[in-house]
């Protein structure tokens, strides 16, 4: 199995459009997330989200034919492209794979045609509409505009597509099938079907009154649910001799990654997949419980993840447990869905490349269910962090962690 480097990486995030700016935003604990001011989202229970300010260039035919979703996707696979200092430069298209994750692909575009069809009764449905809403539209696009002829790849499985994405690109550059893999998630899902249909889970956080910012909680007694987020991050992975002899910038590296399915109940975690998830994750990458430095939580911010998933950490690693420094940025960039693990995979890289334990924001009172360093409400700054965990825990029991190392 070969070293595998990530040389570039790009983001489209609530907490900004590119991954130093997302980064910094995360370490001051700047919350992208906000009330909807929309007419339309007066029929919605609690109006807030994590949204991005990104505008797609011009009106050009191409982007006529992708939903959001797609178009963050693609802007982040560009600038990925573009920081890995000529990954694809002289690449033989068949050794470049593209690997996305998304979980609710065009949902925008779907929710139109529907308000079209029924609401409307008009029967003007948008010619693209197939085209727009197909999950795999995101990965085809990325193909299309680098000339990738290799594995071209979508995962849905919800909360955990992006990082199954990754883990899967990484075992094709591991093992030798490509030299260059693009890889991560998009997720653009804000649109009133689609977060009526959320809100109808109960899973979704109750806004604050006075502070809308503030409404995802993750670990704190007081949590009340999740923030649905847009946006999208891109890696770059190929060998890290590869990326070594062109001098490209190396962010990190990707050490293995661990696979489970709870295999029980389709909404309600549990301990012991999660747990299975981390140990896969550990043995993937040749790793001892107390090698870990540091892991990015999954942190959704509802009730059952949050106790569970402390448990399962407790499970795993045992006493080393409670030296782990860990973070849930979903406090501050709300929850991506199937992009939510690329995006937190880039902030861990972030923040090992800056010795910094990004903070989990608006934990305010302690639940005794809860009761490891969550990295409470500030950046804890000069942390070196060799290896770091990055746990992303979804409906349906599909399960995934990526393990992570310092470049």
């Amino acid at each position: 199995m070969r070293r595998v480097a990530v040389s570039g990486m790009g983001v489209l995030s609530p907490l900004g459009n590119s991954p130093e700016k997302a980064f910094e935003r995360a370490r001051a604990g700047v919350s992208g997330v906000h009330r909807l001011t929309e007419p339309w989202t007066r029929r919605l229970v609690n109006p807030i989200a994590a949204t991005t300010d990104f505008v797609p260039a011009g009106d050009s035919a191409q982007a006529r034919m992708q939903d959001r979703f797609s178009q963050l996707a693609v802007a982040a696979a560009a600038q990925a492209v573009a920081a890995s200092n000529g990954a694809l430069a002289g690449l033989d298209q068949a050794r470049g794979g593209v690997f996305v994750g998304t979980g609710m692909g065009g949902t925008l575009s779907m929710d139109s045609g529907y308000q079209t069809l029924y609401g409307e009764q008009s029967d003007r449905i948008k010619p693209f509409t197939v085209l727009l809403g197909m999950h795999n539209a995101a990965a085809a696009w990325i193909g299309i505009a680098h000339g990738l002829g290799g594995p071209n790849l979508t995962y849905s499985t919800a909360c955990s597509s992006s990082a199954v994405a990754i883990g899967e690109a990484w075992r094709r550059v591991a093992s030798g099938e490509l030299d260059v893999a693009l890889a991560g998630g998009s997720e653009a899902p804000l649109s009133l079907g689609s977060l009526k249909a959320w809100e109808a889970l109960h899973t979704v956080a109750t806004a604050d009154p006075e502070e809308p910012s503030a409404s995802c909680r993750p670990f704190s007694k007081n949590r009340s649910g999740m923030v649905l987020g847009e946006g999208a991050a891109m890696l770059v992975l190929e060998p890290w001799d590869r990326a070594q002899a062109r001098g490209a910038h190396i962010f990190g590296e990707l050490l293995g990654c661990g696979l489970s399915n709870e295999a029980a109940h389709i909404t309600r975690p549990g301990v012991e997949g999660q747990a299975a998830a981390l140990r896969a994750a550990l043995q993937s990458a040749g790793l001892a419980p107390e090698q870990v430095d540091a892991i990015n939580a999954h942190g959704t911010g509802t009730q059952a993840n949050d106790s569970t998933e402390t448990a399962a950490i407790r499970a795993v690693f045992g006493i080393h447990a409670e030296r782990l420094p860990i973070s849930a940025t979903k406090a501050v960039h709300g929850h991506l869905l199937g992009a939510a693990g690329a995006l937190e995979c880039v902030l861990s890289f972030m923040a090992m490349q800056h010795a910094v334990a990004l903070p989990t924001m608006h934990l305010d009172e302690r639940d005794p269910a809860c009761d490891l360093d969550y990295v409470a409400n500030a950046a804890r700054e000069g942390v070196q962090t060799r290896v770091m965990l990055s746990s992303s825990f979804a409906f349906g029991g599909s399960n995934a962690v990526l393990a992570l190392g310092a470049a």
